[in-house]
């Protein structure tokens, strides 16, 4: 029996989504130390025995290694930061690809160019000519919804929308499927699954979550496990269709205060361990073989600084028996440590740093940190013996190089039939169907169909983050090869019952009335950090799709709203619009699967029937800590008579920006202020109203257009002496966690008329700041709109990144002429500046 909800019960449930008790609370309550009770945490079963010839086997490995040797062993650095010759040298156990690095720099590098990388590694690791051991590196990506940094793979739905199929067996064909995959490409390793339990919608992480409900994810997570490596207590995983998985992040990730990435999880130890902890013990039953620590802190302590949590709870109390992994350059978050040296973090248990562009001073520091005996040897030992361990384990000493091994080189798996079929049934599974009044669907067959909305034929738009980018964003449709977008799926159900079907974005038409029309809309992709929002609303730019909804309504059209979306968010102006709402979260490459149910075939029945039901609660309000409108485990079917009224549309909270957004369509972001001026012109003025200049009129300022009408500012600049434009506030903001990843300051702008002088760029925070050189801004066509990317560690180290009031500081002593539209944080952009060396 499927739960009532709010509407129907006429009670509103308190506390935000039925969310368990760890849910983000206006005021935190006193927190208490981040002392933890190993007692008090459940054990698990872990399904290997000690194995004695093993364990000789690392002993003698250990006795032959050098501290540099072991040193190695425990750093992992990122594919675009290193060469295989860096491996040899410094005997490194470990690489990755981040989200946004691949083979020859190229995000879209064919499969085979990975395979070429993956043996290159392997060999430098095994050279022994330098009379080392030659231990065998290890390479891991992050294929979370498929092998997703690969152009042709099979792109699942994201773990949003697998938890709402509510099937464990189908996520076992799922992370075959994907196993598959990453060996054709000659990698052992995955950073998944995710068993985050999010508890607060505004984490622009929360998509990576199957569900807000801790057993729910529990319940995926032994079935996705062995379906990556195999059965509980299995060895030799290279020698079958297999990966190593990685269970990820520990611990409470999901968390975390005001939902926060990397932020801090205020509550109680009982709330750890029964909220986020739960999907622990069935991955350790599982027999998961790394475990990555998180970014986030429980308490005011970075988890991978935390002895307790690592060592004293997940190694011997929960009996863990593999190696944990931290994420990127986390343990440079650590209290007292730097992205450069970091005892603190191995000492607490962690056995491999991710050190993507560290890797070679926390190799060094290391190597002196280990020698005078500040990070004990027998921790050391003991780190490496695990890393070891998993790496005999998985039989990766007798493998071969990659492209030897089973599977490696058949390109073929990747995309295959049979794989798209799995994710096609995933994605029909995992729809949510939350009104269907009138019982408008399935769409009868023979219908005439208008598709309409900005994300319908958008295969980027409908895989969301992690897709070949680390954000999902800038990708070309023809990195897609065999993917199906929605509209092309619903073209093709149409036509086959014998309909027709017009794809029209703005919901224009000509000729006879639509019988029904589908509007898809919904959010953009993101990943960490831009995808972290203040109020559980769609953006304002996102919603134009729902005024076509009404404008579709107001002539008689029946309307299906489809949306997409990485969270259940406040959209209950579309609710209302629409005659059938449809969550179809982030589905992935194969969009036909949304047709299988929302189109009748020409025997009068839908492929499928609706049977996904939330495993998120979804709001009444745009406040997280608010109401609930649909509970988890709501979902009708196409038989329900359920009539779902209209809701109120009051958000019950202010539009809130995202906090990445500094300038948009020429005005600056509210607290934000744009000023033009320089050296001998009486100070800055702050730009108000246009046109304006500064000071003895050395920068004139005028309104030009970009996008919209007048939504840029020209600035035109005399060359009479040092001038600069800028958007500063007096509420500085902390950019230290976009800077640890690959976050940019993106401009939008177009140079009218090239500077006669060099032009810097500069950040700042109060009397520090760092400058990027743009020289002439050649990069830029004179004429021509562009995006400018500065990536925000360019700017050195003079910056306190926690306090910055002045992202954006344009100068030059000669004549320019440009227009800047827009002002962000981003991970994509047409021109990127490289930083200095």
């Amino acid at each position: 029996m499927k739960p009532v909800p709010q509407f129907l019960l006429c009670t509103m449930l308190a506390g935000f989504g039925g969310m368990l008790p760890a849910a983000a609370q206006t005021v935190p309550a006193p927190a208490p130390a981040a002392t933890v009770h190993p007692d008090l945490w459940p054990r698990a079963n872990w399904p290997y025995k000690v194995d004695p010839a093993l364990e000789k086997r690392i002993a003698d490995l250990l006795k032959k290694m050098t501290v540099e040797e072991k040193v190695g062993q425990v750093v992992q650095g990122d594919i675009a930061s290193l060469t295989p010759a860096d491996v040899k040298r410094y005997h490194l156990g470990s690489v990755l690809n981040g989200g946004n690095s691949a083979p020859n720099n190229d995000e879209f590098a064919p499969a085979s160019e990975w395979l070429k990388l993956a043996d290159r590694f392997y060999e430098a690791s095994v050279d022994k000519s330098d009379g080392g051991v030659g231990i065998p590196v290890i390479w891991g990506t992050d294929a979370v919804h498929g092998h997703s940094n690969i152009v042709g793979a099979t792109l699942f739905p994201h773990n949003v929308g697998l938890g709402a199929m509510h099937d464990p067996a189908l996520m076992r064909k799922i992370a075959q499927a994907t196993a598959a995959e990453i060996r054709a490409t000659g990698i052992e390793w995955t950073f998944a699954p995710t068993i985050t339990v999010p508890q607060d919608l505004r984490w622009g992480r929360a998509y990576e979550g199957y569900s807000s409900d801790p057993k729910l994810v529990a319940s995926y997570v032994t079935q996705f496990i062995e379906g990556l490596q195999g059965a509980p207590g299995s060895i030799n995983q290279l020698k079958g269709p297999y990966v190593l998985a990685s269970t990820k992040h520990f611990l409470a990730d999901g968390g975390t205060f005001g939902g926060q990435d990397q932020g801090d999880a205020k509550i109680p130890e009982t709330t750890l361990r029964d909220i986020h902890g739960t999907p622990y013990v069935s991955a350790i039953n599982a027999g998961v073989q790394t475990v990555m620590a998180s970014f986030s802190s429980w308490n005011g302590e970075k988890i991978t600084g935390h002895k307790g949590l690592m060592t004293d709870v997940l190694k011997k109390r929960m009996g863990f028996g593999g190696f944990i992994v931290s994420d990127w350059n986390a343990h440079g978050q650590v209290a007292g440590c730097t992205n450069a040296s970091c005892p603190r973090a191995i000492n607490a248990g962690l056995d491999m740093y991710m050190a993507p562009d560290s890797w070679k001073p926390i190799w060094e520091n290391l190597v002196k940190q280990v020698k005078s005996g500040e990070v004990p040897m027998a921790r050391l030992d003991d780190a490496v013996s695990n890393i070891l361990r998993v790496k005999l384990r998985a039989g990766l000493f007798d493998a071969g190089k990659p492209s030897s091994r089973p599977l490696s080189g058949k390109f073929e798996l990747l995309g295959s039939p049979e794989h798209r079929a799995v994710a096609r049934e995933a994605v029909a599974k995992s729809l949510v169907l939350l009104k269907n009044n009138g019982s408008l669907l399935p769409i009868k067959a023979g219908a005439r169909v208008l598709v309409a909305g900005d994300g319908a034929n958008d295969v980027a738009r409908q895989s969301g983050g992690w897709t070949l980018t680390w954000q999902g964003t800038g990708i070309d449709p023809k990195y897609f090869p065999g993917a199906t977008s929605i509209w092309q799926g619903i073209d093709m159900g149409v036509k086959a019952a014998g309909g027709s079907a017009t794809l029209s974005p703005d919901g224009s038409f000509s000729g006879k009335k639509p019988d029904a029309a589908i509007v898809v809309f919904g959010e953009t992709p993101y990943a960490e950090f831009q995808g972290d929002i203040k109020t559980l609303q769609l953006r304002p730019e996102l919603r134009g799709p729902i005024e076509t909804m009404k404008k579709l309504k107001a002539q008689g059209i029946p309307v299906v709203a489809l949306m997409l979306t990485g969270r259940p968010l406040f959209v209950n102006a579309a609710i209302n619009a629409a005659d059938a709402f449809v969550v179809g979260w982030l589905p992935g490459s194969e969009g036909a699967g949304v047709a299988d149910v929302l189109l009748r075939g020409q025997d009068g029945k839908a492929k499928r029937d609706f049977s996904g039901t939330l495993s998120f609660p979804w709001p009444a309000t745009g406040d997280a800590t608010g109401p609930t409108q649909f509970p988890i485990g709501y979902g009708l079917t196409a038989a329900s008579k359920t009539v779902v009224p209209a809701f109120s549309e009051d958000p019950k909270v202010a539009e809130a920006d995202a906090g990445d957004v500094f300038m948009d369509k020429g005005l600056p972001a509210t607290a934000w202020s744009l000023e033009v001026g320089g050296a001998g012109t009486g100070g800055n003025t702050r730009i108000t109203t246009v046109p304006a200049q500064s000071g003895a009129g050395r920068v004139k300022v005028t309104a030009t257009d970009h996008g919209v009408q007048e939504g840029a500012r020209r600035f035109d600049i005399d060359g009479s002496g040092p001038a600069q434009i800028v958007l500063s506030t007096q509420s500085p903001v902390d950019l230290t966690r976009q800077t640890n990843g690959d976050v940019m300051l993106v401009s939008t702008m177009r140079v009218d008329a090239a500077p006669t002088m060099p032009v810097t760029l500069s950040l700042r925070s109060g009397p520090g700041g760092g400058q990027v050189a743009l020289g002439r801004m050649e990069r830029l066509p004179v004429g021509q709109w562009k995006t400018l990317g500065v990536p925000l560690k360019c700017f050195g180290g003079n910056v306190n990144m926690a306090k910055v009031d002045t992202p954006f500081a344009l100068s030059t002593d000669g004549k320019l002429t440009v227009s800047v539209a827009r002002v962000a944080l981003g991970t994509t952009a047409d021109v990127t500046v490289s930083c200095p060396r």
